[in-house]
């Protein structure tokens, strides 16, 4: 199949569904609806009934989503919105909606992202280097390329990339940039490749990788829009109701393992307190995966993105008698 052709598929599918509706519900967030993947399976099983309010920062999924799913955004069923996911609050008052029954997330980069060139996610086609999630957004990538500081930008590809060139490839740029500026991923590219060692130019993973998505998270404030995101999201969930996130890096995933893990806690007493105080306390939400759902070997030949996947799942507190 021509690489042009392939089109997005949602990564952990029937998992993240099955967790999602395992409390029952009706109305439910897809906060990064993309190509609607997830939304159209949820509104599968619940139909004719069944809302989904999907969001996404990236203004071409929400016009692919609406013809695709047009069927169901005729019904009423599927509501869309170009917004960043952190913002829900705002569209789900917009919608009258007090609470939810399930919020899912599908971090990352969509395929569609990726085959666009001229979007600057891709590493393997040169284009303009944007990498901008929502194109309202005025900096691009190479904004930030041509601005930050030797530092700045070394720090960005070690907190961000876990990039271990991260200060010879700053200095590169910093050097690059001085003869002319650096406004294509084949630019970027060119200037990684430069100073690496042959041995990590032969890494199954491409050298580029790493800076290129630290870039991207910079840019986007991915990471702190998903811990806004946690920070309210239980807010809105009815007891029992379902958040399930699909991450693709170490750092999102961690940030998501250790805030469940938080909402887990009964005891928040300092470590020097000799007696428990927190006598009748109750956790803020239960997990539904104790340990991170990563895809199947045949998945992931199927769509090598759903390689670095990871899924979790937790749950509001309820009561005794509907919690596991």
């Amino acid at each position: 199949m021509p690489q042009e052709n392939i089109s997005h598929k949602p990564v952990l599918l029937k998992e993240a569904i099955d967790l999602l509706l395992s409390r029952g519900g009706a109305v439910f967030l897809d906060g990064t609806v993309g190509s609607g993947g997830y939304a159209e399976e949820i509104l599968k099983r619940l139909e004719p009934d069944g809302l989904v309010i999907g969001l996404d920062r990236d203004d071409a999924a929400i016009e692919r989503t609406s013809s695709r799913l047009r069927r169901f955004v005729e019904s009423g069923n599927l509501k869309l919105y170009h917004e960043n996911f952190e913002r829900f609050p705002l569209v789900l008052e917009q919608e009258d909606i007090k609470q939810i029954d399930g919020a899912v997330l599908d971090l990352g980069v969509s395929t569609e992202q990726l085959m666009e060139a001229d979007r600057g996610f891709s590493f393997l086609r040169d284009g303009s280097l944007d990498m901008r999630m929502d194109r309202r957004m005025k900096k691009t990538a190479a904004d930030l390329v041509r601005e930050l500081s030797e530092k700045e930008l070394a720090d960005t590809f070690f907190r961000y990339g876990e990039e271990r060139y991260a200060r010879r490839i700053a200095d590169a740029i910093v050097k690059a940039r001085k003869v002319r500026p650096i406004t294509t991923t084949g630019d970027l590219v060119d200037i990684i490749l430069s100073v690496l060692p042959e041995k990590e130019k032969r890494s199954r993973i491409h050298p580029a990788t790493k800076v290129f998505q630290a870039l991207r998270i910079r840019l986007n404030r991915e990471l702190e829009s998903l811990s806004n995101f946690l920070d309210i999201i239980l807010d809105y969930l009815r007891p029992g109701g379902v958040v399930c996130i699909v991450s693709f890096h170490s750092l999102e995933d961690r940030m998501v393992k250790e805030r469940f893990r938080e909402w887990t806690k009964i005891c928040s007493c300092p470590p020097n307190v000799m007696v428990c105080q927190c006598v009748g306390r109750e956790p803020k939400a239960v997990l539904l995966t104790r340990k991170a759902i990563k895809p199947s070997q045949e998945e992931i030949e199927e769509n090598p993105r759903a390689r670095s996947a990871k899924l979790r799942a937790a749950a509001k507190w309820a009561s005794p008698e509907s919690n596991p």
